[in-house]
This record gives C-alpha cells, structure tokens and sequence, in this order.
C-alpha cells in the first residue's frame, strides 16, 4: 500500500507540474498567440494523464502483491501476535511539537539601574524616540521589554500605592486600591493607613470583614460582639487584627514608636471603599438631638458639643501601656481580634522562609488567610497555583517578578517594589523570582478561612515517572530527583 501512494502521489505531482507549464511561457510567447499555449497544456494533460493510468496500473499490481502477502503472512502468523497499537508507534513530541525556545529572558535593569530602558530583548523591538517617564520605565523592565515567553493578554495585576489618592486628615491619612485603580482584583481591596502617636481612627465598621498587618508601630484596637462582650488589645509591628463584618472597633497608634504607626488593611471585597465606612460622628451628625436625649436617656443639651461632621481620623493623647478593657457584665469576646504573627517563628526553607496564619491558629479570621514569605536574592517562590481563591498580595520589601499563566497561551510578567500591591486569580499559574540584591518580602492574602496551594514540582514527583516523559520528555535522572514535598521557596541553583 505504501508503493501505490507514493506511485498515486507522484502522478499527481506530475500532473500538476504539466498542467502549470503555460504559466511559466515567456511574454513575449504568450503575447503571440493564445492558441499554442492550449495546445501546450493539452498536450501536457495528456502526458500526465497517461502518466497517473500507468502509475495507477502499477501501482494497482504491487498493492495486490503486497497484500496477497500480508494475507499469507497473517495466516501462518501465531494467533498472539499484533500489529504495534498508535500510541506506541506515535511519534514522540519533540517531533511532533518544536522545543521551547532557548532564548534568553532574564531581567534586562532594575530601578537602580543607569542604563536607558529601550524596548528591546535581543533581536525584536527598537530604542524610544519620543517621551518616557524613566523612573517607571526601570521598575517595570518586564512591561518594556517583555520576555518571549509572555504571550496574549493578561489584565494589569500591578498597583503602586504610591499612585492612589491620600486623604490626609489632622493626625494621619489613609490611601486606597479597590476595583476603580485594579479592576482584576474583584474579591479584594486594601488600604494603607498612618496614625501618629496618639491618634485615633475613629469608632467604626463595615459591611466586610477587615484585616491587618501592622507594618511599623503598635495599634491599641477595642471592640464589641454582638453578645456584649468587649475586647482591648494591642497590635505590634508585624502582628494582625481581624474583625468579623459589622463589628464595631476603634484604631489607636500607642506612642511605643514616637512616629506613630503604619498599616496595611485588607478587605474581602474588590469594590470596597474606605470611604463608605460606617462612622460613630457621622452616624449622630445626621440623628436628631432629641432622639439622641430619648435614646441615652439623657438631657438634650448633653449633645451640645458632638461633632457636626465625621473625625474619621484625628489627634488624642496615646493611650497608657497599661490600658484594660471596661469591667463587662458579659465577659470577653471569646475569641481575641488581635494575632501576635511577629512572636510565631518562621518555617525556615532553601532559598527563605514561610509563616502561615489561618483560621486553624487564628480562630477568628474565618474570611482571611495569610501567608509571610521572605525569598534570598536568586531565590523563587516556586512555580504554584492556589485552588479555588485569588491572591492579592502586598510587597513590604525587595524587588519581585512574576508571571503570571491565566491558559489558552496567555501569560504576563509584572514587576513589584516595596508598596506594591500584586494580584493572582485563582488558579493562575505563577511563581515570584527575587530580582533584587536584599531580601524579597510580601503577603499572599486570602479571602478564605484555610490557606492552600498547589506546587507544580511535587505535582510532578507524585505523577508517575513514564506520564511525566511523555508530556515533557525529561530524562530519567530529572524525574527522580522532583521533590515530593513542597518547596514553596526554591533556593538558587
């Protein structure tokens, strides 16, 4: 059967290189006279015509053979025997799909660098004639000049908060990313707060869930459940608070630290805004006075002097070391709002380290998981996705990469620095590289009560050997050597 395909495919060849044959006359023939180009071609058909009966005749006559003797073949054959099956006769993929590229994709400058950033990697793209902000141009090198392997198109997961607006207030201010600055991050918002020594944030809550990382400082929180129960206690740099949605509570920088305090508060909820915060002044601004006298019970001129407008935040004197919670006939809330993260010792890994904080050691952070993670320099957060919940993620310090693969080809690099904030959808693959010279460091946060990833590499260890060869064609020195168990930080090769 093979020597009549190629007979019938040789015929055809022919034929066809016949039949173009007039196409290829010279001008000044075809300008004569239509009528010897027909002649040409019919002539031609003819030839290719006798040619693809004779090849047909032939090959008619070898397949007949062939398959007299595949009959007498398989007669005499033992019953046992058979033909190979397609899957081990098919073709391995590096023939059939070309190997990924070799080209180098590494990071081309940093934000220290001196060098004018062009957009270009190795033979593609060309210099910037025009304008550019060179500053943003250096911290995001991958947006410039992106690798090869980046691919399609991936929505923007990079937000600087350096570039919200501040609402600056006497005593702090307070800066926001919400779906109006990052519209990838439908499922959380955060806010960067400052309070100097002494100030407040005044009486509040939300419809959603907050969560804090103190950043530099100590905060003194107080709130109440809805049994009544009361709870005092005080965040230091490094620690989280939580309070379920509709708890009230208050915010106070202690004068621990003579700056005052820093932090980071993150909410389950991408369309969250700081702005649309339930306020205790705002709230009786708007009730009328004698409302207020009926509710406390109380002689109306006690509410002479309640604010006209929100404080939201403003100066006070710092609260004392020794500050307690009011004597309560209901108790304590039964569960603290405060997590003392900076005094949990960190899992120590090849190339960093890892804290994890979930509802399983934080009872009541039952809405928000997060994991600290510090990668060396050369060092990666190892390639994973996350299951069923995004991650936006905070940069506290270091330089960062990573790309993100959200399937179908598409694929993205960003670049974070310190303030960043990053965001992954579930279950997009992506890794964080350490491109810095000091330490990566960063908060993957969660809208979920337990923290979970999936590590590609242990994925691969757990699959068997010959699935993992077929689909990458590792040889078998690599496959054993895959680890089993969860790097989560890669230290340098």
């Amino acid at each position: 059967m093979l020597s009549f395909s190629k007979a019938v495919l040789c015929a055809i060849i022919l034929a066809n290189y016949a039949a173009a044959a007039p196409a290829v006359v010279s001008s000044s023939f075809a300008s004569s006279s239509t009528a010897p180009v027909s002649t040409a071609a019919s002539s031609a058909f003819a030839s290719a015509s006798s040619a693809v009966s004779s090849a047909f005749a032939s090959a008619s006559s070898q397949a007949a053979s062939s398959d007299g003797a595949l009959r007498h073949k398989s007669s005499s054959a033992p019953a046992s025997s058979s033909t190979p099956s397609s899957t081990l006769s098919a073709a391995p993929e590096w023939e059939t799909v070309a190997p990924a590229s070799d080209d180098p994709n590494g990071v081309l400058w940093t934000e220290d660098s001196t060098s004018q950033p062009e957009g270009i990697r190795g033979t593609l793209g060309s210099n910037i004639l025009g304008p550019q902000n060179i500053p943003i141009a250096l911290q995001n090198p991958d947006l410039l000049a992106p690798p090869s392997t980046d691919s399609g198109s991936v929505a923007n997961a990079k937000w600087p908060f350096a570039l919200s607006h501040n609402r600056l207030q006497t005593g702090g201010w307070a800066r926001q990313q919400n779906m109006d600055v990052m519209p990838i991050a439908t499922s959380m918002a955060g806010v960067n707060m400052r309070l100097e020594a002494g100030a407040i944030r005044e009486l509040h809550w939300h419809k959603t869930a907050e969560w804090s990382y103190v950043i530099k400082g100590s905060v003194q929180v107080t709130a109440i459940n809805s049994d009544g129960q009361n709870y005092l206690g005080t965040a230091s740099a490094g620690d989280l608070w939580y309070f379920p949605p509709g708890i009230p509570h208050s915010l106070q920088a202690t004068d621990d630290d003579p700056d005052g305090t820093e932090f980071l508060l993150v909410f389950d909820d991408g369309a969250f805004s700081e702005d649309a915060t339930f306020l205790l002044t705002d709230w009786l601004a708007h009730v009328p006075k004698e409302v207020l006298a009926k509710n406390f019970k109380a002689n109306i001129s006690a509410f002479d002097h309640i604010p006209s407008q929100q404080l939201y935040i403003f100066p006070s004197a710092a609260p004392p070391d020794n500050a307690k919670p009011v004597d309560d006939p209901q108790g304590q809330v039964p569960s603290p709002f405060v997590f003392h993260l900076s005094q949990v010792n960190a899992t120590q890994l090849d190339g960093g380290s890892v804290k994890v904080v979930d509802s399983t050691t934080f009872p009541v952070s039952t809405a928000i998981a997060v994991a600290e993670v510090t990668v060396e320099p050369g060092a990666m957060r190892e390639l994973h996705w996350h299951p069923t919940q995004d991650e936006w993620a905070y940069y506290l310090e270091g330089e960062g990469r990573v790309t993100l693969f959200a399937s179908e080809s598409n694929a993205r690099t960003f670049n974070y620095q310190a303030g960043d904030v990053g965001f992954v959808p579930a279950s997009f693959g992506h890794y964080v590289e350490n491109i810095g010279n000091t330490t990566l460091r960063f908060l993957e946060i969660f809208n979920t009560d337990r923290y979970q990833d999936i590590s590609l590499q242990q994925w691969l260890a757990l699959t068997p050997p010959d699935l993992v060869k077929a689909h990458l064609g590792l040889d078998d020195e690599t496959i054993s050597h895959l680890s089993k168990t969860k790097y989560t930080v890669v230290g340098p090769a």
